[in-house]
């Protein structure tokens, strides 16, 4: 399927080369009534820390091991934000990291063009991986250099909440760095829990939404519904889901 759109935006060719495309993939037909509010939110962090696996948690509660190399991928839904219709679009992002002085970043060029295309920002680390958890604050002032005035809507995301025993980053660093970064700390597992990772990406959606005039300041009641996916990038999820569950089944009949 060839996606056209702004070409400011970038473009992409078959084969998923070339520049980053940034048009997201339209998930209802052109002729409905298209929301008037768009959320962006770009997801960062370094390499496994489950950036996609915390975004494929969110958007469809389910858990998928592995997955193939993180290129970048756009998802848009049409959800429902405190009884509004709203376009919700989530960029998964390839990794940061740290260059060898431990002080400058490593970011791709498309990571910059997504940063500055979104609303608001989680920013993801390991609660196992203490190095992951050192990119945040360089990151964050990555973010703040492409946005240098304004408010940035952010949140920071310890991951893997589930592996206790592993863990090289407590959880009061993680607040201590949030609340300096001006954002809200949640700890969550995409493996075990949905819960968790639907209300912090729930928070965002609410901070981005006020950001964007959508609140009176105060804190708003309800919750964030979504519609049943329907995108490409969903479908290639569910294919995926069939696989894992075919294998399990092989494994299950050859012991």
């Amino acid at each position: 399927m060839r996606l056209t759109g702004d070409p400011a935006a970038g473009t992409m060719n078959s084969s998923g080369s070339g520049n980053f495309l940034l048009v997201p993939i339209p998930e209802y037909p052109l002729l409905d009534c298209v929301p008037n509010k768009t959320v962006k939110i770009v997801v960062l962090g370094a390499s496994n820390v489950g950036k996609t696996a915390l975004i494929v948690r969110f958007l469809t509660k389910r858990f998928i091991g592995d997955y193939e190399a993180n290129t970048g991928a756009l998802y848009s839904r049409k959800v429902t934000l405190d009884g509004e219709e709203v376009s919700l679009q989530i960029q998964d992002t390839p990794c940061v990291a740290l260059q060898d002085d431990a002080e400058g970043l490593y970011c791709q060029e498309q990571i910059n063009r997504s940063i500055y295309w979104a609303d608001g920002y989680v920013l993801v680390f390991s609660i196992t991986d203490h190095n992951s958890y050192r990119t945040i604050q360089p990151l964050y002032q990555h973010v703040r250099r492409i946005h240098p005035s304004g408010n940035i809507p952010v949140i920071l995301v310890g991951n893997k909440s589930d592996l206790l025993r592993a863990r090289q980053v407590p959880a009061d660093e993680g607040e201590t760095l949030a609340a300096s970064l001006g954002g809200v700390y949640f700890e969550a597992s995409a493996r075990e829990n949905h819960e968790g990772v639907h209300t912090a990406f729930l928070h965002l959606c609410q901070e981005i939404s006020r950001a964007l005039g959508g609140g009176n300041g105060e804190k708003r009641k309800g919750g964030l519904h979504l519609a049943r996916p329907k995108s490409p990038n969903m479908q290639e999820l569910k294919r995926r889901f069939r696989q894992v569950l075919s294998s399990k089944v092989k494994s299950a009949t050859t012991i």
